[in-house]
């Protein structure tokens, strides 16, 4: 797989520390290349224009979906998400290892488009309450976002035992850890 690339989606439930541990996996290895993932959602204080998302309108979305111009695309809380075909394709050529930050659903449609190229690992919280901590101690979000995120958290669960890869992230450094050896495995390959 090295010489094409290689796709990483990693997905969990919000406030589990997947962006976290993508960022620590990037800042350590010119291996990887972050996906910037589009979306319709407005941008928060802190984020940057193709840094943090590619922003586009709702109609420039709907018609990169039509176009079939997303390798997936999912509509959450109201704003569409998705994942350029073109960074998909341009990452797999140039021989890195694509870190897709993306929801469930969008992980498992990337692996079954990709198959030969993906290997998806799920984050789950260390419990329930822990994961609501987390989520409290963003301070991204309301508490009627919360409570919506907290309520798809069974679903993304069973979803995620579809995932090649489910590890706990108790502890930053062990995930971390976990996950390289996961991609050196599939790296030799």
């Amino acid at each position: 797989m090295s010489a094409k690339g290689l796709l990483l989606p990693i997905a969990a439930p919000s406030g589990t520390g997947k962006t976290t541990v993508c960022r620590h996996l990037i800042k350590n290895d010119d291996r990887f290349v972050f996906s910037v993932s589009a979306t319709t959602r407005a941008p928060r204080k802190s984020e940057q224009e193709g840094v943090d998302y590619t922003f586009l309108s709702r109609d420039t979305f709907e018609k990169y979906i039509r176009e079939n111009k997303l390798a997936e695309w999912e509509e959450v809380f109201g704003n569409y998400y998705g994942t350029l075909r073109s960074v998909v394709s341009n990452t797999l050529d140039m021989g890195k290892i694509l870190l897709l930050d993306i929801d469930v659903k969008g992980a498992l449609r990337i692996k079954r488009l990709y198959p030969d190229d993906t290997v998806s690992i799920f984050l789950l919280p260390p419990n329930q309450a822990e994961l609501l901590r987390r989520l409290k101690g963003r301070g991204t979000d309301d508490e009627k976002s919360i409570a919506i995120r907290n309520a798809r958290i069974p679903d993304e669960i069973k979803l995620g035992k579809q995932f090649d890869y489910q590890i706990v992230n108790n502890q930053l450094s062990e995930t971390l850890r976990k996950i390289r050896i996961i991609i050196e495995e599939y790296w030799k390959k």
